[in-house]
Parts: C-alpha cells; structure tokens; sequence
C-alpha cells in the first residue's frame, strides 16, 4: 500500500511555520496530482498547497493549525487510485450520490448520461491580479448563492481590496461552487469559486429569469444601477435603488451611497400603517438632554483592509516625522500675476499642487534615497519620479498617480491633475492609475489642517504633508512683517532615509517653493 507523505513545503528564506488557513478536500476524498488540496497562510503571504500524487487524502492537521517547516500536513494513498475509478462509473447508482456533493468534479458526471455533455468539467476561478501593489483582496458580498446556474461574463460577486471595488465576472458558465466567504480575505491567485461545467442547457434558462426580474427594475432606470453590495444594504433597509443618488459612474448606486441613504425610508417601510410616528420618535431621539444611547455598525471589509494596512504600516516600518514652514508669499505673487494668462494659454487654472510637485520632482533628483524603497534585502532606486496626489471624492480619499512627473511642465501636472479629479470623482479611475506611486502628497489644508503626521503609503518610503496657509508674523530681514505660512511635514522610513537626508530633502522642497524661478530656471 503506496502512501505518500505531504510535508509543509520551504515556502521562503525567513519562513519557518505557516498556518493552515482552509482545506479546500475533505478527510477522504480523491485528489488528482498537482490539484489544489489547501491554503497556508505566513507572516508574509498566502499560498496553496497541491496534491503531489493521486489518490485518497487522509488530512494530519486542521484548519488554524501552526505547522513548521517540514512537518506532516497530509497523506495520500496511492494505492486507492486504482480502487477509485472503478466505483466512477457506478455513479449511475444512488448509492454514491453523496460524493459528487462532497467533491465538486464528479457532479458534472452525474449528468453527463442525462445531457450526453462529456466535456464538462469544473473551471477554477482565481482572484485576479488587479493592482501593481495589490496583494490581496476581501469578498465584500456574493451575488450568486452556492448551487446557482451562472452564464458567462455575469456578475458573481463584488470584491474590495484598499484601494477600490470591483465586480468578478464568471469566467465560465456552470453551476456555481463558491470557496471563499463573505468578508474572507484572499490572496491574488487564489481560489475563490469553482464552475462546474454544465451542458448549456441549464445555463440558458437564467438569463431569461434575470430579464424577467430586471425588467421592473430597467423601467425608467435605465442609467442608474445598483452595485451587488449597496442592493443587499438598501433590501436590508427596505429602499428603493431609485429613491437613491448615486455617485459613481453614470448615476451607479454604490456601497456607500446605500450606508448613507437614511434610516428613515427604511423605519417607514417597516411599520406600513404607523408612519408617522416612526419618524417622530427618530427625531427627536437625539435630541433628549443628557442621552446615553449607543449604536453599533459593522465595519466594511474596505475599512477592515485600510485598517489592517495602516497598521501594518506602522508595525513594520520605522516612521519619523520632520517639519518645516514655508513662506507661500513668492508663490501666491507669481500665480497672481500669471494666473490670466496661463488659463488663457493653456485652458487650465495654475494651483499650488503643480509647484509642489514640481518641488518634489526637483528635490528628489538631489535626494534620490527619498525616492527609493525596500525589497527582502535590497533597496531599490527610481529613476523616475510617480507622484501619488490624494483627491478627495464623494466615496472618499484616492490616491490616483502623475506618471513620469519629472517631464511634465506646470501646464502638464496641472491638466493631469484635473483629468484624475475628474475621472476620480466621477467613479471611472482605473487600478492601474491609483498603484505603482514612488512618492505621495496629500493635502490636509484643504479641509483647515494646521499640522499632522501623514502615514507613508507602503513601500513607498515617504509622503508629505500639506497644510492649510494662514497669516503669521515673522522676522525678514530684521523687521517682523505678516506672510501667509504653510507648514510641510515629511513622514519617512528611518530604515531606507536617513535623518540627514529627509531634513535636507524638506529643506530642499521648501527653498524652492519660497524662489519658485529656481524652478523655472533648474537651480
């Protein structure tokens, strides 16, 4: 009797235990060689485990077990291989009917005498690459149950990772196997639902109930649509998707224009007759002197994931935060003078933000470790400068990146920066214009910041911060005079920039905003 041992795998130099994140198999049942038995997760990242042989699996350890490296996690006989197939064709027997529920291939087999289909087969749907920095996505809702019929390029379920929302489509049409979970958290390339191929048959039924199901909902809301997420909050809610404004593209209904729809409509629907005392007592419940009341909400698995990385951020690097103030008076004189001209010229307005990155581009051609990063044991250099401007949206902050900003002129930042606000407040920005930055500004003073502590947006090693300017008496030239000041701060990794470096970097940035013809001259 052939059995063979399947060991934790080397899964990284510094690795020396993972955890056992879920068995995709069950104790007992066949696997083929090379398919995907379970998922291991490390401190670092999430990978799948596959069957090195063919036969029976016999699981050792169990989901949220910490195994080292080398130790045994499975069994397969080998020897049952051959005992296998011969119970396969015995599936026309209700006896073993049980196993194709257990084990999602053989379900395609059971009807394949019935729909004489014999190329079904169960298509494996991964989570899809959707970001140069993006490692990992969570399952915001589903909008297929598990056992559904699903045709081709319809909607599966929403996913969100830190830095957008996205639809899957099925890659395939078949009957719906869903892996992963409401709010489970997957890495880029793992399994997230199988599709069991069907015979066409059964598919082509479910267009016809979603045209007869969306028809009422099609009828005078043509152009506004609802996202998977926001229909399952406004149901819960008990709202219409048309008593909703949406925000994002062409009028769509989004997850958080569905939070923001009031609790009224809903209080209202639920009581049908006494509808107006609802309201009443919604209103005036605030308003009671010295109440205690609390509420609870659920985190959105976006919040979770902005939260996890933040943290992480602050865990894993060694941030430090320096500062400086700069007299915005050169600057505000020179856009008043050519502000008329420049839109006349070039049909754009001439803002701060263009002489702040045109500062920063300068800045870290002299500083070029500001602009580095780390990978493993190496710090990588960019020759190159992609500036991350944060912009504020009605769904909340983005961050979409100015490519090669180190070649544009004041004219080709600031209609770049236009062309990603407007693309950015209207839903339509692409993940791969929000990823891949080398360096990040983010602008508090346009909501009355006087200081703070930007968080470096990982693995980029610094961010600077911008902050609201405000009339302040100070010495020049031996006489105390009143300047609008601005007050810069620089957040660093202490790992890659040395204080030295970051100081001079701020200093650098701020000589050229308060002489902006050094930047117009290179100096």
């Amino acid at each position: 009797m052939a059995e063979i041992e399947v060991k934790v795998p080397p899964v990284g130099e510094s690795i020396t235990e993972v955890t056992i994140g879920n068995w995709f198999k069950n104790d007992g049942d066949f696997v083929k060689m090379d398919e995907v038995i379970c998922g291991l997760d490390s401190d670092k990242a999430t990978f799948e485990l596959t069957a090195e042989a063919e036969g029976v699996l016999h699981i050792k350890a169990q989901e949220g077990d910490t195994l080292n490296i080398g130790d045994l996690i499975a069994t397969i006989d080998a020897a049952a291989n051959g005992a296998s197939k011969p119970s396969e064709p015995k599936a026309e027997k209700p006896a073993p009917a049980p196993a194709p529920v257990v084990e999602a291939k053989p379900a395609p087999v059971a009807e394949a005498p019935q729909a004489s289909a014999a190329p079904a087969k169960a298509y494996e749907m991964k989570v899809p690459a959707v970001g140069e920095s993006i490692t990992e996505v969570t399952i915001a809702s589903w909008s297929k149950k598990d056992g559904d019929q699903v045709a081709v390029d319809e909607i599966l379920c929403e996913l969100e990772s830190d830095k957008a929302t996205f639809e899957l489509p099925a890659e395939a049409a078949g009957t719906l196997r869903i892996v992963g979970k409401e709010g489970e958290t997957l890495a880029i390339g793992a399994v997230i639902c199988i599709i069991e191929g069907g015979t066409g048959v059964s598919a082509a039924p479910k267009p016809a109930e979603t045209a007869s199901v969306a028809a009422p909902e099609d009828k005078g809301f043509t152009e506004k649509h609802t996202s998977p997420v926001a229909a399952k909050i406004l149901a819960e809610k008990g709202i219409d998707p048309k008593d909703v404004n949406g925000s994002g593209a062409g009028g769509r209904v989004m997850k958080e224009d569905a939070l923001k729809a009031g609790s009224k409509p809903a209080e209202t629907a639920a009581p049908a007759k006494p509808a107006a005392p609802a309201p009443a007592k919604v209103a005036t419940a605030p308003a009671i002197p010295g109440s205690r009341n609390q509420r609870r909400e659920k985190m959105s698995s976006l919040r979770k994931t902005i939260a996890r990385r933040l943290v992480a951020v602050k865990n894993e690097t060694a941030m430090l935060t320096t500062f400086n103030e700069v007299d915005m008076k050169p600057v505000m004189d020179l856009r008043a003078k050519f502000k008329d001209k420049f839109k006349e010229k070039h049909e754009v307005g001439l803002g701060f933000m263009s002489f702040f990155v045109k500062a920063v581009t300068v800045a870290l051609k002299d500083f070029p470790v500001v602009n580095a990063y780390i990978d493993g044991e190496e710090l990588v250099y960019n020759d190159f400068t992609d500036i991350s401007v944060a912009v504020s949206t009605p769904r909340g902050l983005v961050v979409p990146v100015i490519r090669n900003a180190e070649t544009l002129s004041f004219a080709g930042i600031e209609k770049e920066i236009v062309r990603l606000a407007v693309r950015a407040r209207d839903g339509k920005l692409g993940l791969d214009e929000m990823s891949g930055g080398t360096f990040t500004i983010t602008n508090g003073g346009t909501f009355g910041s006087m200081l703070s502590t930007p968080i470096i947006n990982a693995p980029q090693s610094a961010i600077l911060g911008m902050h609201n300017i405000v009339e302040r008496a100070v010495v020049v030239d031996g006489q105390i005079v009143v300047r609008p000041i601005m007050y810069v701060a620089l957040s660093y990794d202490h790992r890659t920039i040395d204080g030295k470096d970051s100081v001079s970097f701020l200093v650098r940035v701020k000589q050229l905003l308060e002489d902006p013809m050094r930047l117009l001259l290179d100096m």
